[in-house]
C-alpha cells in the first residue's frame, strides 16, 4: 500500500509549481498510478459522499462515505479517498474486513485548495465506482496546529466511543480517536518563523478478536487528532484493539474490552 502511495506522488511530483488561481489535473495521474487503466465508472446511490460546499474551517473539514449496496450486491472491500488539490492528493486508503458491521466511515480531513473531493469504492472483483463533490477551502494543510496536540506526553493516546450497549445483530458504531499533531511539514510557526517538521499518522488497524474490522493508509490530509468513525459487529464478548504507527515509525496501542452477546 505504501509503494503504491509512493508512485502516485512520485508522479505528481512532475506537475511542478503552479500559481495558485491555475487548475491543476492531477487525477488522471492519481488514477493512472494507483488503478492503472482499470475503468472507473460513476457511482449511483450505492456510494454516498457526504462533503460541505464551503469549509468552515479548511483544517477539519467533516467528511463521510457510506455504502448501501443494493439486494445481492456486495459491498466494495475498499475505500479511497482523494482530495485533488492537497499537497499529498491520496488522503486515505481503508480497508474493511470480516469484523466490520458495514462499510462506512466518517473522518475529518484539511483541505488546502478549493478542490474536487473523490471517493473510489473498490470491489473483491476489481470494480471501482466513484463518487465526486467540489469544496471551497483554502490553506487547511498550511494552518497551524495547536500545541496542546503536540504535547509529546499524551502522543498516540486513544479514547474509545462506544454505544451504551452493544448488539449482536446490528452493525455497532465506534469512533476512534487518537492525539496526534498530524503535522503537515507546511505550517510556519509565527513566533520563530521556521516550518514544523512533518510527523503524522500513517496507518491505524483496529481489530476484533483477531480478525480485521477497519485499517487505513493516511498521511497530513487528515487533520490533527484524527478521528475515525466505522462500524463492527460483535459476536459474543471480546476486544476491539487498535494499532496505530505514525510517519516517526512511532507505534501506538490501545484496547477496549466489549460486553456482547451471543447471537440468538
Amino acid at each position: 500500500m505504501r509503494r503504491l502511495l509512493l508512485t502516485a506522488l512520485a508522479a505528481l511530483s512532475l506537475v511542478g509549481p503552479v500559481a495558485a488561481d491555475e487548475p491543476v489535473h492531477v487525477w488522471p495521474m492519481v488514477q493512472a498510478s494507483l488503478f492503472g487503466t482499470r475503468p472507473i465508472a460513476t457511482a449511483g446511490p450505492e456510494l454516498v459522499l457526504v462533503v460541505p460546499a464551503r469549509a468552515e474551517d479548511a483544517a477539519v473539514v467533516p467528511i463521510t462515505v457510506l455504502t448501501r449496496p443494493r439486494p445481492g450486491m456486495a459491498a466494495p472491500r475498499k475505500l479511497h479517498l482523494f482530495i485533488d488539490r492537497n499537497p499529498s492528493p491520496v488522503a486515505a486508503i481503508f480497508e474493511f474486513g470480516d469484523a466490520a458491521g458495514s462499510v462506512e466511515i466518517d473522518t475529518r480531513v484539511r483541505v488546502e485548495d478549493n478542490s474536487p473531493v473523490r471517493v473510489v469504492a473498490e470491489y473483491d472483483d476489481g470494480t471501482l465506482t466513484m463518487a465526486t463533490k467540489f469544496i471551497e477551502a483554502s490553506g487547511g494543510c498550511s494552518a497551524p496546529g495547536s500545541k496542546r496536540a503536540a504535547d509529546a506526553a499524551t502522543l498516540g493516546r486513544m479514547r474509545w466511543q462506544m454505544p451504551d450497549s452493544i448488539r449482536p445483530d446490528i452493525p455497532n458504531t465506534v469512533t476512534l480517536l487518537i492525539r496526534h499533531p498530524n503535522t503537515s511539514g507546511l505550517a510556519m510557526d509565527q513566533s520563530s518563523r521556521l516550518y514544523e517538521p512533518p510527523q503524522f499518522v500513517r496507518t491505524v488497524r483496529v481489530t476484533w478478536r483477531d480478525r480485521l474490522v477497519m485499517s487505513a493508509n493516511v498521511d497530513f490530509s487528515i487533520s490533527e487528532n484524527p478521528a475515525f468513525r466505522f462500524t463492527f459487529l460483535p459476536d459474543g464478548e471480546g476486544t476491539l484493539n487498535a494499532e496505530v504507527i505514525d510517519s516517526a515509525e512511532l507505534k501506538f496501542e490501545s484496547s477496549v474490552a466489549v460486553a456482547g452477546e451471543a447471537k440468538p
